[in-house]
């Protein structure tokens, strides 16, 4: 390096280090800087949306899903073999108790039962004379007992006769409307084949279950509201027919049956539907916005404690309508974070920037 230009050179530099200095000393008089603590500033206030705890009435109720079945169900199946002969129904009537609806070529018992009435009032009247010849003495009481024991049998014998055909004849065992039949006239049916289904449809069964834990609050006779997909702008009005005494193992789950009126004829068996309980209202219950909660066992939320995020573990009761019920962990009049969440940590400052009542 040339000498004569070294001097120039510290000339050059120590100016730089004076107007350095002078920047420095600038930044940190300037008004309105916050004094520095242990080498870092305090933490910025985070804005959070806020809203209040607040006690409410709210309506004590529980959702099931349920499905419907006819009050009285059956599938007529034939006990013996034989061809049809007769169809007494048409198909979806309605059939009254005990008419006819199939009946099956009945042709042979008939001459049996025919045969067996002739016997039996042949043995009535063999019967009938010999007691009168035992009055006068002219038979022994020998001969009368076995004409009583042959009355006996021969009446057995028409009983079996009616019994045979009876099995011939499949009638309605209630009244209610028949479904879709898959037989004709002179169709062969084999003993057991599935002919026709008959439904009491005038009122139905709904089986749904509920969890354990509302087996205390269950009563026959209580109320309940029933909605269909199928009918979506109406309601349906049932009551608690029977309550299953065991719990489920399994599921932990408890069966419950309620029976509703249908002779209006609108809901059908098998259809789906979904199940109101109403238990009444209970007033005081502390309410809210859902998206306050943070999932978690237990799940938890932020309070605003002197302007500080302060995490609580909480204990949810029933939801509603996008409010939830905080059943411990805050109390009415605590404002807590509905939004922000992902920026807090406990201590941390926050800006509420809306408070919803």
């Amino acid at each position: 390096m040339n000498v004569s230009r070294r001097p120039a050179l510290i000339a050059l530099a120590l100016a730089g280090l004076v107007v350095l200095s002078y920047v420095a000393w600038g930044v940190f008089q300037a008004p309105g800087k916050a004094p520095v603590a242990n080498g870092a500033a305090a933490p910025a206030a985070v804005a959070v949306e806020t809203a209040v705890v607040t006690a409410l009435a709210v309506n004590e109720d529980t959702n099931a899903i349920g499905s419907l079945k006819a009050n009285e169900s059956v599938i007529l199946r034939p006990e013996v073999s034989g061809k049809v002969v007769r169809i007494g129904f048409r198909d979806g009537a309605l059939v009254r108790r005990g008419e006819l609806l199939i009946g099956l070529d009945a042709a042979i018992p008939a001459a049996e039962l025919a045969q067996a009435q002739a016997s039996l009032a042949l043995a009535r009247s063999t019967h009938q004379r010999n007691q009168e010849l035992l009055a006068k003495k002219f038979i022994s009481p020998q001969a009368l007992d076995a004409s009583a024991a042959a009355l006996k049998v021969q009446e057995a014998a028409v009983q079996l006769a009616q019994a045979r055909l009876s099995k011939l004849q499949l009638k309605a065992p209630f009244d209610g409307v028949v479904g879709l039949r898959d037989v004709s006239l002179g169709s062969y049916i084999k003993e057991g084949e599935a002919l026709i289904n008959l439904e009491d449809i005038r009122s139905l069964r709904v089986d749904f279950r509920l969890a354990e834990t509302e087996v205390s609050r269950l009563r026959v006779g209580q109320g309940l509201t029933l909605f269909s997909d199928a009918l979506p702008d109406e309601s349906f009005v049932a009551q608690v027919d029977a309550i299953n005494p065991q719990i489920d193992p399994d599921g932990r789950s408890i069966a419950v049956r309620a029976r509703l009126d249908n002779s209006a004829g609108k809901l059908r068996p098998g259809m789906f539907v979904r199940v109101r309980l109403n238990f009444g209202q209970r007033s005081g219950a502390l309410m809210i916005p859902e998206a306050a909660i943070e999932a978690g066992n237990p799940p938890s939320l932020f309070r605003v404690v002197d302007g500080k995020a302060e995490k609580v573990d909480v204990r949810l009761g029933v939801r509603r309508n996008g409010q939830v019920e905080i059943v411990s962990g805050v109390q009415a009049g605590d404002v807590v974070v509905t939004a922000g969440q992902l920026k807090l940590r406990p201590g941390t400052p926050v800006q509420p920037v809306s408070a919803q009542p």
